[in-house]
């Protein structure tokens, strides 16, 4: 019987989160990315822990159904050992710039396995160029490239403004780090990848 990774991922995320949410909420507070506090404890750990806790159960869903859509994919490419590698580096390249980006702010927190998520969304995507992703609340499939490009471009804008509390930097570089990954691991991937895009969109 093969190991569900993706699936095993998810449990493991979903129980530590409802643990920390309903149960033992002081512990959600030592592993919550906190960039000011972590710099002057050397709390590093929260780079890992941060991203298997979650802000409420509507953001710890989000994340596992997007992992749960995308995890398979690149799990039958990578192998389960490829794919936690792929994961874990998109959720600490991820926090490592958010890390270094607002330690000396206070009042900056981060949690969610935003980072992950977005990376192994993108390897899919590397992986498997011709899918068609379905975004919330819009009911047109929009082609995995497009909708990758689409996605970079929010995130970064999202990221300069900083309106709406979420961090897009995780979104953002967590993706890159996963596709980077990918590339890395499967460099073929990304010359099927360019012609296929070639041959599709130009």
């Amino acid at each position: 019987m093969r190991l569900d990774i993706t699936l095993i991922t998810i449990l493991v995320t979903g129980a530590i989160s409802f643990y920390t949410l309903y149960v033992d909420q002081n512990l959600l507070d030592k592993l919550i990315l906190r960039p000011f506090r972590d710099s002057k404890e050397g709390n590093y750990y929260t780079l890992a822990t941060s991203g298997f806790v979650h802000a409420d159960f509507t953001h710890l869903l989000f994340n596992m159904l997007t992992l749960y859509f995308f995890g398979r994919h690149v799990d039958m490419v990578l192998g389960p050992l490829g794919f936690m590698g792929l994961y874990l580096a998109s959720i600490l390249i991820a926090n490592l710039v958010s890390f270094q980006k607002n330690k000396t702010d206070a009042n900056y927190a981060s949690l969610g396995a935003s980072g992950g998520t977005s990376g192994i969304v993108f390897a899919s995507i590397l992986f498997y160029p011709y899918s068609k992703i379905f975004f919330f609340f819009i009911p047109i499939p929009i082609p995995g490239p497009i909708y990758a490009i689409l996605y970079l471009a929010y995130s970064y804008y999202a990221s300069k403004n900083r309106q709406d509390g979420i961090n897009h930097d995780a979104h953002f570089y967590g993706a890159l780090t996963g596709l980077a990954v990918a590339i890395l691991v499967q460099p073929l991937s990304l010359i099927a990848f360019v012609q296929y895009v070639l041959g599709a969109f130009i």
